[in-house]
């Protein structure tokens, strides 16, 4: 038979498709590192300038060519390494910074591995050359002594080298031994922008440190250590991160416990269409955490839309013993041990500066004084008015509406913000006044009204120029505020859905319908559990009836599951009420009184988060004497 001529293979044996198990070579385990810490050159610059910064180092030179892959050599003026030592800093796992297990648990140096040049070392050609300052009278003191790594990874004897006091690392030939990771690497003009990023991002975290860039022999970033001088502060932030950012950033410093917050966030007004000025640090340490960024997500929430980003420069500071940086290879990624407390605190200090806003940020400067609203200065009148016009009896404060929140949307629409009544609205008998912002010369933040432009434009003199307010977008984000403090207040109208509304989820996330539906039940949401992923909503808010239920629901629950809490709910209400706010504001070309012109400019100095409209446009601008005594080339 043709069978015959057929040979059966026989399955093979576990024994014959296995490799007997050996120990791997010193050099061939570092390369498998390198392949988790050595991703590109700027990783190689990364590691390199973090052990310079652990040297205690004043000044850090980096030289590039061809992008870092032909040459890439880091200089600093650290402690040094001391010449019987210089061999073991290239050996695996060999590090000063850690000892013990308490050490690790408490890391407040940025390199802790020991890995970072062993791994550098087995993809490339590297030499190692530092100068210790030692004490005593050992043979070689004051000298500098050079090592370097063979192509096999064997460490050649030590020689004298000239070199000032501190430590060069100097890279050559970066991946010429490993073919399949070189071939992964960009264009000379991408390796470098990618390397020239990392050098920006830690000089931003440490001013107090000095750094010039070269690259094939030309200077790109020089910076000199600012120390405490403020005004060389803003120049260096203004050259890493440019002038619009200096100058449309508000301030933040918060303390609680054991938690510090402090840096830069940009006015949402000025945000930007891509994620690339968002620069977050945890002990000096830049990171990239997942909890972190949906701190600094729901802070912004309310105030960024279509899709911008927001931009900020902040520092965390806590004890080391509360965050663990032993993670990940690469030291991007932290966990701390108390999360949701420096998630909420996140969030809290972030809303807080983004509510407050560029009047409130003047306001805890000292520049201003808070007093109530009856007992300010009073405003210009206009000339024409008569002392018994009408527009004086509501002049303090026509936009103050008592919303009831219990009413129905179509109520809300119909005649809680009408346009035409929104500046005729009486203040309740016995209602509290906001307190309002009046600077040391008498004046409030945003002046008094001078005229109306364009019937779009309010024009109002401060103490220190001119104040420029979109009329429509200002009482559009006070309308909105006003509305939300309505909805938090009178919380929550829910309504009977006439058909239940079946919703499937994972398993874990119906399990949290048992420990959160009282929770649920507060914000309106009446949500029964069918099977183990089935739920059935009853019950919503009135505001929401329009709203996709289903994802709403199941948003909620993913983030419940994922952080303990959401403000799914309240997003989506709060879409509904910024609709309205829009809807009920001053349109345009409706002619103000100067009385209604100076209540807007009072009560937008009341108003949380009053820098910017619903739709994320800034509501004001400001124009100083400089800076039109420059745009008319003359001085003051």
């Amino acid at each position: 038979m043709a069978g015959d001529d057929i040979a059966v293979r026989q399955p093979a044996s576990a024994s014959d498709m296995t490799n007997p198990i050996r120990l791997l070579s010193s050099h061939l385990v570092n390369q498998i590192a390198a392949g988790e810490v050595v991703e590109r050159p700027a990783s190689v610059v990364k590691e390199l300038i973090e052990n310079s910064l652990d040297a205690g180092c004043t000044r850090i030179e980096i030289d590039v060519e061809q992008g870092g892959v032909k040459r890439l050599r880091v200089r600093d003026d650290g402690g040094g390494i001391p010449r019987e030592q210089l061999a073991l800093a290239l050996a695996r796992h060999a590090t000063s910074k850690v000892v013990d297990l308490a050490d690790l648990e408490a890391v407040a140096t940025l390199g802790f591995r020991g890995e970072a040049l062993p791994s550098i070392a087995s993809v490339s050609r590297l030499t190692l050359t530092s100068r210790a300052a030692l004490s005593g009278a050992d043979e070689g003191e004051g000298m500098a002594w050079e090592v370097t790594v063979g192509a096999d990874g064997q460490i050649e004897p030590l020689r004298p080298a000239a070199h000032p006091p501190g430590t060069s690392v100097e890279i050559r030939d970066l991946f010429f031994n490993v073919p399949a990771r070189r071939k992964f690497l960009r264009t000379e003009k991408t390796e470098f922008d990618h390397l020239e990023q990392v050098v920006r991002r830690i000089a931003l975290a440490r001013p107090d440190i000095g750094f010039q860039l070269r690259h094939n022999g030309r200077t790109v970033v020089d910076l000199a250590a600012t120390g405490d001088d403020a005004a060389r502060l803003d120049a260096r932030l203004k050259r890493l991160l440019g002038n619009d950012f200096v100058e449309q950033s508000l301030p933040l410093e918060e303390t609680a416990v054991d938690l510090r917050l402090h840096g830069w966030v940009m006015r949402p007004a000025f945000s930007r269409s891509q994620a690339d000025q968002q620069f977050f640090y945890v002990n000096g340490r830049m990171v990239r955490d997942k909890l972190v960024s949906h701190a600094v997500r729901q802070a912004f929430s309310d105030v960024l839309h279509h899709g911008r980003h927001p931009a900020y420069l902040l520092f965390l500071e806590l004890p080391a013993r509360l965050v663990d940086v032993n993670v990940h290879p690469a030291k991007h990624e932290v966990r701390f041990r108390e999360g949701r407390q420096v998630h909420d605190f996140i969030f809290r200090v972030l809303r807080r500066c983004l509510g407050l806003g560029t009047l409130g940020a003047a306001s805890d400067a000292g520049r201003t004084v808070m007093l109530q609203a009856a007992d300010g200065p009073a405003a210009p009148r206009a000339a024409h008015q008569s002392d018994s016009g009408s527009s004086a009896s509501v002049a303090s404060h026509p936009f103050n509406l008592p919303l009831g929140i219990r009413e129905t949307p179509d109520r809300y629409r119909a005649d809680l913000y009408r346009a035409d009544l929104a500046f005729q609205r009486p203040v309740p008998e016995g209602a509290p006044s906001a307190p309002i912002a009046v600077q040391e010369s008498g004046m409030p933040p945003l002046g008094y009204a001078l005229a109306q432009l364009n019937g779009v434009y309010l024009l109002a003199q401060t103490a220190d120029g001119l104040i420029i307010v979109d009329i429509h977008a200002a009482h559009e984000r006070i309308g909105y505020e006003r509305l939300k403090t309505a909805w938090e207040q009178g919380r929550v109208v829910s309504q009977p859905l006439l058909i239940p509304l079946t919703v499937t989820v994972s398993p874990r996330e119906a399990g949290l319908l048992d420990e959160q539906s009282e929770m649920l039940a507060r914000l309106g949401l009446i949500i029964d559990r069918i099977d183990t992923g089935s739920l059935v909503v009853r019950e919503a808010p009135a505001l929401l009836r329009q709203a996709d239920l289903s994802r709403l629901v199941r948003d909620l629950l993913a983030d419940l599951s994922e952080h303990g809490q959401s403000t799914r709910l309240d997003e989506a209400v709060h879409a509904v009420l910024a609709t309205m706010a829009c809807h009920g504001a001053v349109r345009a070309n409706r002619r103000l009184s100067l009385d209604e012109m100076n209540a807007l400019l009072r009560d937008m100095e009341r108003v949380e988060r009053i820098d910017q409209c619903n739709h994320g446009r800034p509501t004001w601008i400001r124009l100083t004497h400089e800076e039109l005594d420059r745009r008319f080339a003359r001085g003051r």
